[in-house]
């Protein structure tokens, strides 16, 4: 984020996939001041924007929501971002226009489709400069993406950073062979190291014999993202119980849950990637852009059907789940 400025504004691309990080990587990022006078961009493939609220209330925060920034909010993307660019034509404005922006993608993103929305955009190639591309990857479950997700290796190929994070979470042998897989696949990137968002030192991985990708065989099968609604009254013991159930059996398939819902003990922000369920965050209402997408659980996976988690909750639960989304 460093090249210098030609009048034009500067995008920083922060993508990977699904439980990467980005969210708090960039949340960090923000909070210790490396990069300014940024609006950042969140783009949801899901209907339901989750990771907006948590950024500050008071920043510049647009959502793309409702499909990726690479296919199907593609339009809207370029429309959003012609009219950050537009405003910085005119002379009536009594806040300064942003000088950068920040699009964190969906997990679902390729970054490729992107870079050439831009750059055969009449009016964004002379407004806008692509300035880095950031790909988070899971020091946990980034052998098994390269290995399985063909979208994973399209997003480290174009990267110009790659943020390797929960690194204090990994097997070292292990993030040794990421490491050095990553080199292999992409040996013009700077690699770098992260921790809950900040910067950490990576081990040395010269020796590391990096895994074997091999041409894509059969596509795996697509990933949707399916919202569950939830009541009021919902049982939230027993929503636990299910949700734990639900990724011990089905973690592989599983690959992120998220919402934010209200509960006895506050508005908690609940995450997990594949099995590992995240400590439970407790965001404040007072101040909180929109709540009206509360009480919603994304899950985002592949291998089932959207009627099954909502009969398989209900049961559970004895509460109503909302069917409009799947």
């Amino acid at each position: 984020m460093n090249g210098e400025r030609d009048g034009r504004v500067e995008l920083t691309v922060l993508g990977g996939f699904l439980g990467s990080g980005k969210t708090t990587w960039l949340r960090h990022t923000l909070h210790s001041g490396a990069i300014d006078d940024v609006l950042v961009i969140v783009n949801e493939a899901a209907e339901v924007p989750v990771d907006d609220a948590l950024f500050p209330s008071g920043g510049r925060l647009r959502v793309l929501a409702g499909g990726c920034a690479c296919c199907d909010a593609r339009d809207r993307l370029v429309a959003m971002l012609r009219e950050t660019c537009d405003l910085r034509t005119r002379s009536d404005q009594q806040t300064p226009p942003p000088e950068r922006i920040v699009l964190e993608t969906s997990g679902l993103a390729d970054p490729g489709p992107i870079l050439d929305a831009i750059r055969t955009d009449p009016v964004l190639i002379h407004h806008l400069k692509v300035d880095e591309i950031i790909i988070a990857i899971d020091a946990i479950y980034g052998l098994d993406q390269i290995q399985h997700e063909p979208l994973t290796l399209r997003q480290i190929e174009t990267a110009d950073r790659l943020v390797v994070t929960k690194v204090d979470a990994s097997n070292a042998d292990d993030l040794a062979r990421l490491l050095a897989t990553l080199l292999q696949l992409n040996p013009g990137a700077f690699i770098s190291g992260a921790i809950m968002g900040s910067e950490a030192p990576l081990p040395k991985f010269s020796e590391a014999e990096p895994v074997p990708v091999g041409p894509p065989g059969s596509q795996p099968e697509q990933i949707t993202a399916t919202r569950l609604d939830l009541d009021e009254d919902t049982d939230w013991p027993a929503f636990s119980v299910w949700l734990s159930a639900l990724l011990h059996a089905r973690g592989n398939d599983i690959m992120r849950v998220k919402g934010v819902v209200h509960t006895p003990a506050g508005r908690l922000l609940l995450q997990s990637v594949r099995k590992t369920v995240q400590q439970p965050e407790i965001i404040p209402k007072e101040g909180a852009k929109d709540t009206k997408d509360d009480n919603s659980v994304v899950v985002i996976g592949r291998g089932y059907r959207a009627e099954d988690l909502r009969k398989s909750l209900q049961h559970f639960t004895g509460a109503g789940v909302d069917r409009r989304a799947g």
